[in-house]
């Protein structure tokens, strides 16, 4: 398995990882598709402002990736990260996702972050337990803070120190 940079080039392999995601399932509470012009821009912001986008590979095609950016807008979040982590059927349970959030973490880590945020929907129970087994804990839950699917939709806040 290959951890790197996320490049223009992978971005209808991100797509085609996330997007699914989106349109049907609660992992997410966002509702639009990523568009590779969406991506492009998301990957060239990440770098511009100091964060990381990663994609893992294995044997080829993009399985994984991870990116983060700051938890909240404003100065007085700027050592508070939040991040995303989607992971293709084939990587769950074979480390993937643990490679990816440990490289966001140390990137995090090595640029000034005190600390990462995950924020998952309360009905992705798998989410749940992958950040809690990799040293997240619970710090809140946001009730009925995502509405998708007709229904309202409970949000878990996460947290690691960096």
């Amino acid at each position: 398995m290959i951890i790197r940079s996320a490049l223009a080039s992978d971005v209808a392999e991100i797509a085609a990882l996330w997007n699914p995601f989106i349109r049907d399932t609660a992992v997410t509470f966002n509702s639009i598709e990523k568009t590779p012009r969406d991506l492009v821009a998301d990957i060239e912001s990440k770098e511009q402002n100091g964060k990381a986008f990663f994609v893992a590979e294995r044997h080829g095609p993009v399985i994984g990736f991870a990116t983060y950016g700051q938890f909240r807008g404003g100065i007085g979040y700027a050592h508070t990260m939040e991040h995303t982590v989607i992971l293709s059927s084939k990587a769950h349970g074979s480390g993937v996702g643990r490679a990816l959030m440990t490289a966001i973490e140390d990137h995090a880590g090595a640029t000034g972050a005190h600390s990462m945020m995950a924020g998952v929907s309360a009905e992705n129970r798998a989410g749940i337990a992958f950040h809690k087994a990799i040293g997240y804990e619970q710090v809140g839950l946001v009730k009925q803070a995502g509405f998708k699917f007709g229904r309202w939709m409970d949000l878990i806040l996460l947290q690691k120190m960096l």
